[in-house]
């Protein structure tokens, strides 16, 4: 499986290469890919890993994931529930 990580893009080959070093001694992790243009890490990994431990591990490194789903729940201020 694959898991997909938004991040603040890096241009840095040595923290690319730091990154997927470290998520590579995760037991599950098979393989890794980070797209500096666009600021994303794709993981792919069996079930051995959660991808919330793989969050950790990024975190810890110093990659904050970007949060992409919506701030709210509220209803719009017209009151219309589309």
């Amino acid at each position: 499986m694959d898991s997909v990580f938004k991040i603040r893009k890096t241009q840095c080959n040595s923290c690319t290469n730091l990154v997927l070093k470290s998520l590579s001694t995760l037991r599950g992790v098979y393989g890794g890919d980070v797209d500096t243009i666009n600021g994303v890490i794709t993981v792919s990994h069996t079930d051995e890993v959660s991808r919330e431990e793989i969050a950790h591990e990024l975190l810890r490194l110093g990659f904050v994931e970007i949060n992409t789903a919506p701030v709210s729940d509220e209803p719009s201020i017209w009151g219309c529930a589309l």
